[in-house]
């Protein structure tokens, strides 16, 4: 198997993404610009180690010259994903990373002609949600060809990593966003509520300007996309406050506070990791005639499943199973793919009968 560099390495996502790829013996590379903290964790793990920034595209490349594959872990991937990107496709090194960001995976979809050219895959958003999403929303494809219409869906609640945090603060000014059409539009935030059974029971969920909305499309070809994240009414009611508080939110010295305290937290412990569980729902539709179909599936912990999926796609990739260009993981491997990592279980499919009214179960 070729070799692997997982950029952004000693961050806390990182850290457990390299630790499993060394578990299964890939011999990673470990990568990332902070040299003290990349210095510390090579000597831990006792593997070959890459300092490198990316503010220099020829730079980028040359260290990624003796590389068959970049698994991105560092983010907010705004800043990271289009430099890695561009010395990946100058390299002919495959690409690989977690993101959760729409633009990032618009914008990464953007050269899916020049990765074909130049032999490489880029494979966003190898992480959860999207892995299990995207397999479920290739699932529901199948069952219901005619579907013009997806909304999915997860239950978990979960405390974030301090990269996670950060990468929402660096997009605190962005709104909400649903694919209306085949198109990404933006919405407000918290934009619509909705009962639903995730698979222990309606709760409620708001729409969330996730990631899923560019891969789903893109593996199903469906052209609306709704995503929904199960919201408790204190946390929903804090969304849809974020709207008036962006200004507030951009300011630089407001930022700089709130990404300092994030800086307190890592992530979730290990004895966490173990317990958390998280549903996954997905409802196909066509909208004319009210025909859908539903399914679920079930998971670890988010960051459980992020670091399987990850370092698997990685795999993946690396044995030569993905095609060039850009790929989605259910698009290069199957909707099955997600049944493959430790401890998911499904698909449960629901048989629904039709409804008169399409979205009838939305609240606004």
């Amino acid at each position: 198997m070729g070799s692997l560099l997982i950029y952004g390495s000693y961050g806390y996502v990182g850290s457990l993404v390299a630790e499993d790829a060394i578990d299964r013996g890939l011999d990673p590379i470990l990568a990332g610009r902070d040299r003290d903290q990349l210095r510390e964790q090579v000597a831990d793990l006792e593997q070959p180690g890459r300092r490198f920034s990316l503010e220099e595209p020829d730079v980028v490349a040359e260290a990624l010259e003796d590389v068959d594959c970049v698994l991105n872990c560092a983010g907010p991937f705004s800043n990271t994903a289009e430099p890695l990107v561009e010395g990946c496709l100058r390299s002919g090194t495959d690409y690989v990373d977690i993101t959760g960001e729409i633009p990032v995976i618009e914008s990464i979809q953007d050269r899916d002609e020049e990765a074909r050219a130049a032999g490489v895959t880029l494979l966003p958003a190898a992480a959860l949600s999207t892995i299990p999403m995207d397999c479920l929303a290739a699932h529901l494809a199948d069952r219901l060809p005619e579907a013009d219409s997806l909304a999915l869906g997860v239950d978990s609640i979960r405390i974030p990593s301090v990269g996670t945090v950060r990468t929402v603060l660096e997009g605190s000014n962005t709104e909400g966003a649903v694919r209306r059409d085949g198109r990404v539009e933006s919405v407000p935030t918290a934009w619509r509520t909705r009962e639903i059974d995730f698979g222990r029971g309606e709760r409620p969920a708001v729409t969330m300007p996730m990631g899923d909305i560019c891969t789903a499309h893109y593996t199903t070809g469906i052209p609306n996309v709704e995503m929904y994240a199960m919201l408790p009414q204190p946390a929903r009611l804090a969304l849809e406050s974020h709207r008036y508080l962006t200004p507030l939110f951009e300011s630089k010295p407001v930022r700089w506070v709130l990404k300092q305290l994030a800086g307190v937290r890592d992530g979730p412990a290990e004895w966490a990791r173990e317990r958390g569980t998280a549903y996954v729902w997905g409802e196909a539709r066509v909208e004319d005639d009210g025909e859908r179909v539903v399914s679920r599936l079930r998971t670890p912990d988010p960051y459980v499943v992020t670091v399987d999926g990850a370092v698997t796609v990685a795999e993946r990739v690396l044995a030569g199973d993905a095609d060039a260009g850009f790929q989605t993981p259910a698009d290069a491997f199957g909707a099955e793919f997600v049944l493959g990592l430790d401890g998911v279980e499904g698909f449960f499919d629901e048989e629904t009968p039709e409804e008169t009214s399409p979205l009838s179960p939305l609240l606004r």
